[in-house]
């Protein structure tokens, strides 16, 4: 069973995915890595980042590998690389782009299916596109000032103030929802959850009791 778990950054994604998938014993994709890898390597191959074949072909000659949250490149640990400013704001661009999505959302597939068929997987248009049968969807959201809070502890925005966090949020949420491929947006059938008044813990077993009734 694929679980869908999809929202905008600082919403407790990545932390309430890897709980639930621990605790059902079966594996987590973070979807998000699989971009901020494409604009890696697309930078480091000195792509234009708005041109999407040329994204699509320095994407082409690479082995990139992710298994337990760990992204490889041609066998190196580019784990924390990804994660940096450069490359976030890298991975929006080349995410706008249809052509890459649609290689991207076959790879995504493609992961699950080798992992048999079994998966939390958390993104940001999971529910809606790459895996819309999926039986369960969650949509997971927050206060802007309680997301700011939260990403103020992730590396990318160290140095940064809450107000600058903030802004950069709303910019991406507007980019993220706004483009024409896949944009941002709760399936109609996915369990919205407000996670900005809940704990980590609460929020993982509400997903679990979701689940269980799926069974």
């Amino acid at each position: 069973m694929v679980i869908a778990i999809d929202g905008p950054g600082g919403v407790g994604k990545s932390t309430v995915s890897r709980r639930v998938a621990a605790a059902l014993g079966v594996p987590h994709f973070d979807t998000g890595s699989t971009y901020r890898v494409t604009g890696l390597v697309a930078l480091r191959s000195g792509a234009d980042l708005n041109d999407p074949q040329a994204v699509l072909t320095a994407i082409g000659t690479p082995r990139i590998d992710i298994e337990d949250g760990v992204v490889m490149v041609d066998g190196e640990d580019v784990t924390e690389a990804i994660r940096s400013g450069p490359i976030a704001a890298a991975a929006s661009t080349v995410a706008t782009h249809p052509e890459v999505r649609r290689r991207i959302v076959a790879w995504q597939r493609s992961w699950v299916d080798h992992h048999g068929g079994n998966a939390v997987v958390e993104g940001r248009d999971i529910g809606t596109v790459v895996f819309p049968d999926a039986p369960l969807k969650i949509y997971l959201t927050a206060r802007p000032e309680v997301r700011a809070e939260r990403r103020s502890g992730d590396s990318e925005a160290a140095g940064k103030s809450t107000a600058e966090i903030a802004t950069e949020l709303a910019a991406r949420d507007h980019t993220d929802s706004t483009r024409k491929a896949s944009p941002l947006r709760p399936a109609e059938d996915a369990v919205i959850i407000d996670t900005s008044d809940l704990s980590i813990d609460a929020v993982v077993q509400q997903i679990l009791d979701l689940a269980d009734g799926i069974g």
